[in-house]
């Protein structure tokens, strides 16, 4: 049984890698958990998160992210999430229902919240005129 769910993740995980047809973009689920695993990884990085169902079980999420080259520039350092983090994540879902999704954004222990988008330079501000 493992072996076909293990088959079945990794069909849905490469048939979504050239296309977001594999996730609803139309929503957006906010999940909180513990962080399983965080995989650095090219082409695309990943965070694994335990989450507790409507149910009362857990479901282990996988998220897929962007590329560690993309997050680098968004402020991220492969220490930004750590296995056993308390974390919320948003994501848009896998459109079959299963758990997993395309990263949105992370809410880390500190607080601060993590993106993929690339950190804006500050305006600057002009001299003053004489």
């Amino acid at each position: 049984m493992r072996v076909l769910l293990a088959a079945c993740l990794f069909a849905a995980s490469a048939s979504a890698h050239h296309s977001m047809a594999g996730f609803d973009r139309n929503k957006t689920v906010t999940l909180t958990g513990t962080v399983k695993q965080f995989k650095w990884a090219n082409p695309h990085s990943w965070i694994e998160m335990e989450v507790t169902n409507d149910k009362g079980s857990m479901d282990v999420w996988n998220i897929e992210m962007t590329s560690p080259a993309v997050l680098i520039r968004a402020g991220w350092k492969s220490s930004s999430v750590k296995p056993g983090d308390k974390v919320t994540m948003m994501a848009h879902p896998l459109v079959t229902g299963e758990p997993g999704g395309i990263f949105v954004s992370v809410t880390i222990p500190s607080g601060q919240t993590l993106t993929d988008r690339p950190i804006q330079p500050a305006a600057a501000t002009p001299p003053p005129r004489p």
